[in-house]
């Protein structure tokens, strides 16, 4: 025969759902604030014949040319596993980080897009269409 399990006494139990609560508040006000700000950020990145240019909202109009020949585009390695892999466009000294916002997987995916577009430091392929 099992001994009898004894019930817990709800003066112990509300100290739990007291901390619980204020760490799904917590967390909820920090998934709203990051939602708000992924939700409202665009970079436009336009790549023509002579150019790079990046429009970054709502940074307010900001707008960073590159000329495209002698761009490069560099997929770092993230300083630590917990953070992403920064991704950089660079040209003639200057270098701006894109695609912050994004998750790794399509991080990479605008990386190898955008090698391909941009092309190696001595050249400028042909844009497609």
């Amino acid at each position: 025969m099992r001994p009898r399990e004894r019930e817990p006494d709800p003066k112990t139990r509300a100290p739990l759902f007291a901390v619980a609560a204020r760490r799904t508040v917590f967390l909820c006000q920090r998934l709203h604030d990051v939602l708000r700000r992924c939700r409202h950020h665009v970079e436009l990145i336009t790549l023509t014949d002579e150019h790079i240019e990046i429009d970054l909202q709502p940074a307010g109009q900001q707008s960073v040319v590159f000329p495209r020949h002698g761009a490069q585009v560099k997929l770092r390695r993230a300083a630590s596993p917990l953070r992403p892999s920064p991704l950089l466009i660079m040209s003639h000294g200057h270098s701006l980080e894109v695609g912050s916002f994004l998750r790794e997987e399509q991080r990479r995916a605008l990386a190898e897009r955008l090698r391909r577009a941009v092309g190696r430091v001595d050249e400028s392929p042909p844009l497609a269409g």
